[in-house]
C-alpha cells in the first residue's frame, strides 16, 4: 500500500513539473523574440530635386521599405542634389542618402565636417551628364557657351559640380564666360522653353521625366561631349577619376536625338550612410534596395541597372558592415 501511495506521489510530482517546464517554456516564448530581429525605429533618407530621378527613385523605395521594415518610420526629404545630401549625412542630418561618386570624393578631399564616417551601401545606376539646347541653337560644343545663359543645378547639386569642371575644361571660366542659372530640374526645362535659358546641364538616369517631357512638347536637342574635352576633364586627376566616357542610347528620348547617339560623361551613383547607422537597419536597407530593383524600375527605369554583381563596389567610401554583412548572405 505505501509502495503505491509513493508511485502515486512520484507520477504526481512529474505531471507538476511537466506542467511547470510547459508554463516556463510559454513564458520565455511571449518574453523572448524568437527568429531574426528586426529594425526598428526612425530614418530620414534625402532625395533629391522634385521631379528628378533621386526624388522618384526615394518615393518608390519608400513603399519597398515600408514593406520590408514595418517597424521603421521613413521620411524623405528633398534636397539640391547631391553636394547637400552628403552634407546631410554626413553630418547627422539624414540617415541615408543618393550621391555620385565625385561629389563623394570632392567632399573627402576638402576635409568638410564628418567626412570619415561616410560608409557606402550600394553603387546604384550611373548619371549621364546631359547638356540641353533648343534643336535650333547655334551651341554645337561646350565651348560655345560663352556669353551665354547656362542653368548649372543648384547650389548644392552634382550637376553644378561637373558642370563647372566641364565648362573649364573647354576653356571656360563659369564665373565670368557665362551668365550662370543656379536651377534645378524642376525649373530649367521651362526656363529655357521660355527663352528665359540659352542652355542647360543636368546628370541624371536615363531617361529623366522632366526632360522627357521637354522633348515632347518643345523642339530641343543634346549637345555631344568631344572625346578631347572628355580626355582632358578625366586628366584632372583627383575626385575626376570617377567619370568615364558613355553614349546616350538613341531612344534615350526620342525626340530629342532623332534617332541619334550622344558621347558623354558618365558617373555611378552610390547609396550611403554613415558608420553611426545600426548594421541591422543598413543590412535591411540594402537588401531592399537590391530586392525591389525589377519592381521599382518599371516606374523608374534607372532602377533597373542596380547590379548585384556591382553593388559592392562603392569606391571612394568603404562598405558599411551592415551592408557587408547582406551581400555575404547573398552570395551565391
Amino acid at each position: 500500500m505505501l509502495h503505491a501511495l509513493s508511485r502515486f506521489g512520484r507520477r504526481r510530482a512529474f505531471q507538476a513539473g511537466a506542467a511547470a517546464a510547459v508554463v516556463l517554456g510559454l513564458l520565455v516564448w511571449w518574453v523572448l523574440p524568437l527568429g531574426k530581429p528586426e529594425p526598428s525605429g526612425t530614418l530620414t533618407f534625402s532625395t533629391g530635386v522634385r521631379s528628378g530621378v533621386y526624388e522618384r527613385y526615394g518615393q518608390r523605395l519608400e513603399g519597398a521599405l515600408g514593406k520590408d521594415m514595418p517597424k521603421v518610420s521613413i521620411r524623405l526629404r528633398t534636397s539640391e542634389g547631391s553636394q547637400q545630401n552628403i552634407e546631410r549625412v554626413a553630418t547627422g542630418k539624414a540617415d541615408f542618402t543618393i550621391a555620385t561618386a565625385d561629389a563623394v570624393a570632392t567632399y573627402l578631399r576638402s576635409g568638410r565636417p564628418g567626412g570619415e564616417r561616410l560608409r557606402g551601401c550600394v553603387r546604384l545606376y550611373d548619371d549621364y551628364i546631359q547638356l540641353v539646347v533648343p534643336r535650333d541653337s547655334d551651341i554645337r560644343q561646350v565651348s560655345d557657351l560663352r556669353d551665354k545663359r547656362v542653368g548649372v543645378g543648384q547650389k548644392g547639386s552634382g550637376v553644378l559640380l561637373v558642370a563647372d569642371r566641364l565648362m573649364a575644361a573647354a576653356g571656360i571660366d563659369p564665373g565670368r564666360d557665362i551668365t550662370p542659372v543656379e536651377a534645378g530640374i524642376d525649373t530649367m526645362p521651362q526656363r529655357l522653353a521660355d527663352g528665359r535659358l540659352d542652355a542647360f546641364f543636368w546628370s541624371g538616369g536615363l531617361p529623366t521625366g522632366a526632360l522627357e517631357d521637354l522633348s515632347e512638347r518643345f523642339a530641343v536637342r543634346l549637345v555631344p561631349l568631344e572625346d578631347a574635352l572628355i580626355s582632358r576633364l578625366q586628366a584632372a586627376g583627383g575626385s575626376t577619376r570617377h567619370y568615364r566616357s558613355a553614349v546616350i542610347p538613341a531612344d534615350a528620348y526620342h525626340d530629342a536625338q532623332q534617332g541619334q547617339a550622344v558621347r558623354t560623361v558618365a558617373v555611378a551613383n552610390l547609396l550611403i550612410t554613415t558608420d553611426r547607422t545600426d548594421p541591422l537597419m543598413t543590412e535591411a536597407f540594402t537588401r531592399t534596395v537590391i530586392d525591389s530593383r525589377d519592381r521599382i524600375g518599371r516606374e523608374v527605369h534607372a532602377a533597373q541597372l542596380v547590379d548585384l554583381r556591382t553593388a559592392i563596389y562603392t569606391d571612394p567610401l568603404q562598405l558599411h558592415e551592415g551592408a557587408r554583412r547582406y551581400y555575404r548572405s547573398a552570395k551565391p
